[in-house]
């Protein structure tokens, strides 16, 4: 056999869709990641000035108003061409100033910091992330020894394709998508109530075995539910916490196409 199968299986989580993230104002998002990071506004929902939907390739950032909140960890994604990236930034860091936004170069790559202190990690397209326009990872800093739990979980619970290599737990949410958890000596920072959306095509399996522990937290309707805390089988004490909102392959918002402006 000249390849591994086994590669290519996604598993019950067939899509990785959003990163919620409460901003306090939409001119300063809209400065980062419309004209800085070149991503564009959704122009059919959330329209308002209480809600921002920002579309990257097949994927979002959900931005509504509020107190500014944290990802723990770093948001990949992958744009078409870093050297024009580097120019957009360079056009909209006047305004940001006073902010946390800053940007460096570092191995191919470009590490950012949005205003507020999220972080960014900017691959080229067709490099070193293999994945396809938009966010193909979300990578999380974890407590030690907490990577082989988090992977029973995601296999156990949610049906998914999960592998601890080292101290990193990798877990497959979509073609080309990853969650990443990696062991880390610094204590986490504090959960702050950000969450990201899945689709899973085995809805109420997952959702039988979070009840059975206690860990769904909503049910928002009939097409999806939510749950925070990531506890190995049989454990009682959670070894992560982020809220996962799962939808159904009914939901209707499942694959709706978006639109992407060319950023230059």
């Amino acid at each position: 056999m000249r390849f591994d199968p086994a590669s290519q299986d996604v598993g019950n989580i067939v899509f990785f869709e959003h990163v919620n993230l409460t901003v306090p104002d939409q001119e300063t998002a809209t400065d980062f990641y419309v004209a800085g990071l070149g991503l564009t506004r959704d122009p059919y929902m959330m329209v308002g000035t209480d809600n921002m939907w920002i579309n990257a390739g097949r994927q979002q950032f959900h931005l509504p108003k509020g107190n500014p909140q944290r990802f723990r960890g770093i948001i990949g994604l992958v744009l078409p061409d870093l050297e024009a990236l580097e120019a957009r930034l360079r056009r909209v860091a006047a305004r940001l100033d006073g902010t946390q936004f800053s940007w460096r170069r570092e191995n191919g790559r470009i590490a950012l910091t949005c205003p507020w202190g999220n972080r960014f990690r900017a691959h080229p397209a067709g490099g070193d992330s293999a994945g396809p326009l938009g966010i193909p990872y979300l990578d999380m800093p974890v407590p030690e020894g907490a990577a082989a739990g988090i992977a029973q979980f995601y296999r156990t619970v949610m049906g998914a394709p999960a592998a601890v290599d080292g101290d990193r737990a990798r877990v497959t949410v979509g073609p080309g998508q990853h969650f990443l958890f990696r062991e880390s000596g610094a204590p986490a920072a504090e959960y702050d109530g950000h969450h990201v959306a899945v689709y899973a095509a085995d809805f109420s399996g997952p959702y039988r075995a979070l009840a059975e522990r206690g860990l769904v937290t909503a049910e928002d309707n009939a097409s999806q539910y939510r749950f925070v805390d990531i506890a190995a089988p049989g454990a009682e004490t959670p070894l992560f916490a982020i809220e996962h909102e799962v939808r159904s392959l009914h939901h209707p918002l499942y694959a709706r196409p978006l639109v992407n402006r060319n950023g230059a």
